[in-house]
């Protein structure tokens, strides 16, 4: 028989986690978003359908590959496959290009089914590449970490280790944990940065989704001054690696550190629980938020989004983009930084299950 007569595909449903996540905690390309739990917490949060794709072998019933998918229905845009909503990557994993691209041809089917207007892939560059070819793109920033959290804070510079002691020496504190009382503290943290920042916000309800499917893979830190909670993030695992997909400080605070103090008690959490690899998430090259992961030793990797359409033909990103777009947003965001905080939180919470970002 044929390799694509020997492969069995579906689109997997909550029977097969156990299967899905013993191939993701063993693939060398895979992310904490790859697990199962991702898409139980899109259709718990926000009811989007999961449309993950799972190939195994049709004599032994070995999973050779996952790709997770959701089914988005956006008002006035349609309905999109997105691999993967809310984060930053989303690609199919397998043995084989075969059987990775008859995964990518079943999704490309299952959006004609349902008449759909796209099939977003949220993927990466594997092989190393010259930093001419980073400028002005989105990377993801990933730091190898040591057996212990004290052979990492050696590793740093003397600066990054003064400025961890200062959030210390101002008094800052830091909570681990998955209780309830952290999940609202972190919010509260969240949703008024987030408006700061000019960007509608999750509804608390995702971020409890994410904590109850990722269980003992999920962390939540919260720094506080005083008894109020000024810092917080939230880390995924999967095997030996860790992805921070929100970390978020209130401004009025950054003069005491706390995003250090925060970075720091999630970093050395995972050098000491055998996380490998650590993913800062995603930066635009030699911008703000990536220099700030550098100092920690991240390096990028370049993210590589590709959209198609119901023809499976790539979509060029430049005739996908609206014209004027760009200057629409920053109005948006200049608006939305000046509403009152608990109106973002009640209309953020309505708009964000369509926003796929």
């Amino acid at each position: 028989m044929t390799a694509q007569q020997n492969t069995k595909l579906r689109i997997a449903s909550a029977s097969d986690k156990p299967l899905w996540d013993a191939y993701v905690s063993q693939h060398k390309n895979a992310s904490a978003y790859h697990k199962f739990a991702w898409l139980e917490a899109v259709k718990a949060a926000y009811d989007h359908s999961m449309l993950g794709v799972i190939a195994t072998c049709a004599n032994t019933g070995q999973v050779v590959g996952v790709f997770p998918a959701v089914l988005m229905n956006i008002p006035l845009l349609g309905k999109q496959i997105c691999s993967l909503p809310y984060c930053d990557v989303g690609y199919g994993l397998a043995d084989n290009d075969k059987v990775l691209n008859d995964m990518h041809a079943l999704l490309a089917a299952q959006m004609r089914n349902v008449t759909g207007k796209k099939l977003e892939i949220r993927g990466i560059e594997q092989s190393p590449l010259d930093k001419i070819q980073f400028e002005n793109k989105k990377v993801r920033m990933l730091l190898p970490l040591p057996e212990s959290s004290e052979i990492l804070l050696s590793s740093f510079k003397s600066k990054l280790r003064s400025q961890i002691r200062k959030a210390e020496k101002n008094g800052l504190t830091f909570e681990l944990g998955t209780s309830n009382v952290l999940v609202s503290d972190f919010y509260n943290v969240y949703a008024q940065n987030m408006r700061d920042l000019g960007s509608p916000v999750h509804a608390e309800k995702w971020f409890k989704a994410i904590i109850k499917s990722y269980g003992q893979s999920s962390l939540i830190s919260v720094v506080y001054h005083d008894g109020q909670p000024i810092g917080g993030g939230v880390i995924i695992k999967s095997g030996d690696n860790a992805s921070i997909p929100w970390a978020s400080t209130l401004r009025d605070f950054n003069r005491l550190a706390p995003n250090m103090l925060l970075y720091w008690s999630l970093l050395s959490h995972c050098a000491d629980n055998g996380v490998k690899v650590f993913d800062f998430g995603r930066s635009t090259f030699e911008e703000g938020t990536y220099k700030f992961k550098k100092q920690w030793g991240a390096e990028p990797q370049l993210l590589n989004w590709q959209s198609f359409d119901k023809n499976n033909e790539l979509i060029d990103a430049k005739s996908d983009a609206k014209s004027g777009s760009s200057r629409v947003r920053e109005i948006a965001e200049n608006i939305w930084r000046e509403l009152p905080l608990k109106f973002t939180i009640v209309t953020g919470s309505i708009l964000r299950p369509y926003i796929s970002l």
